[in-house]
């Protein structure tokens, strides 16, 4: 079996946040991380009383929560925005808040019923990153190309499991294009593992300095099938896990061979 594989059935679970009970853990959890540990600008933690951090996407999303198997506890979260039955014509968050730069991506053309926006994606601080690893490399301003760790962890990192969880609501869901809203340093740090969204638009200031970001999925599984071979095994269960293309006819990115690998 996969190294890598082997070490995430050993440390880790990604569990479907389905229940009032698990929908709350996961409140919690991105409580705890952009409100107490990150204090990220506008998730001051007066404005959740109930110490859960919610909003008016989670109606229509799909959640998991990520659980470390040796301590029993949740981690780590994410959400998958999905269109909104009750409104065809909401905007995801990453319309809404970023300057899309029409060049690089035309919503008009995208098929709505199969986008989704990878959202609240969260690690608690202690499993997060270890002073050397590539988060802290990159908040610091290191070259990531030049990172070399003290000592590696057998299993990569938390956000790759984390990866496991979406890419299988995806699939599920008959998702196949992927919107996000995050910091330059997060779409660096997937990138080490073949899984980076293209930007989109320029770097503004949201809950931070963050930038657009959109990728197809089944292209950048083919990438990671090619070249991160070992997280393509984990993350499509050896190729089980495989959504259906459903084609974006954009021509200014049909060629999109640089854009998949432009990471900003």
């Amino acid at each position: 079996m996969n190294d890598v594989v082997a070490a995430f059935n050993e440390y880790f679970e990604v569990i479907d946040a389905h229940s009032p009970e698990l929908l709350h853990h996961a409140f919690k959890l991105r409580y705890q991380v952009y409100c107490i540990e990150q204090r990220a600008p506008g998730f001051e933690a007066s404005k959740y009383p109930a110490e859960m951090e919610s909003d008016e996407y989670d109606r229509h999303s799909s959640h998991i929560l990520l659980r470390h198997r040796p301590s029993g506890e949740f981690v780590g979260t994410a959400r998958l925005i999905l269109p909104d039955p009750l409104d065809s014509k909401k905007l995801f968050p990453t319309e809404q808040h970023t300057r899309l730069d029409p060049a690089l991506i035309d919503m008009s053309h995208l098929p709505r019923r199969h986008t989704g926006e990878i959202s609240r994606l969260v690690v608690v601080r202690r499993f997060a990153r270890r002073r050397d690893e590539p988060l802290h490399a990159l908040e610091r301003g290191a070259n990531i190309e030049k990172w070399n760790p003290t000592s590696k962890r057998r299993f990569p990192h938390p956000l790759l499991a984390l990866a496991v969880g979406i890419i299988r609501m995806s699939v599920e869901r008959n998702v196949t294009h992927w919107l996000s809203v995050m910091e330059p340093s997060l779409n660096r740090l997937l990138s080490l593992y073949g899984l980076q969204l293209d930007p989109v638009g320029p770097i503004i200031e949201h809950h931070g300095q963050r930038g657009p970001y959109y990728v197809d999925l089944v292209k950048m599984l083919d990438r990671m099938h090619k070249d991160y071979n070992e997280f393509w095994e984990l993350v499509t269960d050896y190729g089980r896990l495989r959504p259906i293309s459903n084609e974006y006819t954009q021509s200014s990115v049909s060629d999109s061979e640089h854009l998949l690998e432009a990471v900003e």
